[in-house]
């Protein structure tokens, strides 16, 4: 049996989905006779906390921990709610108060390339002790946070293990890197540390063709494309929302913010007096006061459920029992190639997915293949209308189902035999 040590930020209680990825790897690999050993923060900051994914962790498994030091501990004593959102990578904000872009520079230029960045050469030394005594066949790391791509260059450097690393997100180019207010040398900080580790890499995981496509533009090493997925069983369940419920589950920013859609709808209430009575929109997560801002002002806040953050298992029951199912993207050239990991879970509760996001994006190219749902540019608002009112139409009539196909190659343990291959042949 093949022994990896898997290097990664978040783990259990951490909630959201960057937590969920390697939870789930780490369930199925030993089908597949792979042993894991987890390194992780001992004290780590964690934006959002999940303790039923706890419950999740397979018995047995090696954790190994060590303190982290991070500026967040610091900073949120006077400025929590804003730390909060800066340590999740994100502003709740359209236009960020001076503190938060304050936060922001001193997070892009002073951390580079995140805040994570002063636990690696602690880290680097306790996993090169603890590899002299206890060898594996392959290190892996997962970011963001990317610092933890240095703990695991460093100990390819010195230990000669092979070592794979796996991108969730993309580096320079995701959209929020321009929020950082980076100065030009810290741009080419980033983008020197970004080469230097794509070209140290025995093999390289992405989620999306599309940042494979984007790497391959970087480094000759073999890059490989594992999506995220879904680890619960696909919905046969018949009992749905008795409204015609569009629901999101997720964070809901400034940014990702469909005023084409709270238009459209609002108008859908204003012309059909039983969609006004039947509609009601379910957000689930973090939600802006911006986009909160937009509903009230297209007077659809008497349609509104705020539920606020869900445990998974929670979003889980959400999902399959909403009659719609809302996928948004930032309509921006720089998330096209975004996959959100929501979407793996939205198969499998077999409910039809209206998504909205930027024109060419992958998401479209997923929704196609696998008959789920149709996915809208915000600039297509006729047809956006008219998609909507099928739906409806739909529900009226009982016969609001969904034939999709395809679906069973994002399973977690079908992406984990894929996972195994690709460690297989960078051992070998």
């Amino acid at each position: 049996m093949k022994k990896a040590l898997i290097i990664t930020y978040y783990w259990p209680p951490a909630g959201g989905p960057g937590v969920q990825r390697w939870l789930k790897f780490v369930k199925y690999l030993k089908d597949f006779d792979i042993k894991p050993v987890i390194y992780i923060p001992e004290n780590p900051h964690y934006p959002i906390t999940d303790n039923t994914l706890v419950d999740e962790i397979p018995k047995g498994i090696k954790i190994l921990k060590q303190p982290i030091n991070e500026p967040y501990g610091f900073s949120k004593l006077f400025f929590k709610k804003k730390t909060q959102a800066i340590s999740s990578g994100v502003i709740t904000q359209k236009k960020p108060s001076l503190i938060e872009k304050l936060m922001l520079f001193v997070r892009g230029n002073f951390f580079i390339p995140d805040a994570r960045v002063g636990w690696v050469k602690p880290s680097v030394k306790f996993l090169q002790d603890y590899l002299k005594e206890n060898p594996v066949d392959v290190i892996i790391t997962t970011g963001p946070p990317h610092s933890l791509h240095l703990i695991g260059m460093n100990l390819k450097n010195s230990t000669q293990t092979p070592w794979i690393a796996d991108f969730r997100d993309p580096w320079t180019s995701i959209g929020y890197h321009k929020k950082l207010k980076l100065t030009k040398t810290s741009q080419q900080k980033h983008l020197k540390l970004e080469k230097e580790v794509l070209q140290t890499a025995d093999r390289i995981i992405v989620t999306s063709p599309a940042t494979q496509k984007e790497f391959e533009a970087i480094t000759p090493k073999p890059l490989e494309v594992i999506t995220n997925g879904f680890d619960v069983e696909i919905s046969t369940e018949k009992v749905l929302d008795e409204k015609f419920s569009i629901a999101h589950i997720g964070s809901l920013l400034s940014e990702r913010n469909p005023v084409s859609l709270w238009k459209v709808l609002s108008e859908l209430i204003d012309e059909n007096s039983d969609f006004n009575k039947d509609f009601r929109l379910k957000l689930a997560g973090v939600v802006s006061s911006d986009v909160l801002e937009s509903i009230k002002n297209l007077n659809l806040s008497n349609h509104l459920v705020e539920m606020g953050y869900l445990s998974h298992k929670e979003s889980v029951a959400l999902q399959r029992k909403a009659q719609v199912l809302l996928l948004i993207e930032i309509d921006s050239p720089e998330t096209k190639a975004i996959i959100p990991g929501k979407i793996f879970e939205y198969l499998a509760a077999k409910r039809p997915i209206l998504s909205v996001g930027p024109e060419g994006s992958v998401i479209e190219e997923i929704l196609e293949q696998t008959q789920a749902g149709k996915f809208f540019n915000s600039f297509n608002e006729n047809e956006l209308k008219t998609y909507i009112l099928e739906l409806y139409q739909k529900f009226k009539s009982g016969s609001l189902v969904l034939n999709s196909k395809n679906i069973e190659q994002f399973s977690r343990k079908n992406l984990t035999k894929k996972l195994a291959e690709v460690i297989n042949n960078t051992v070998s």
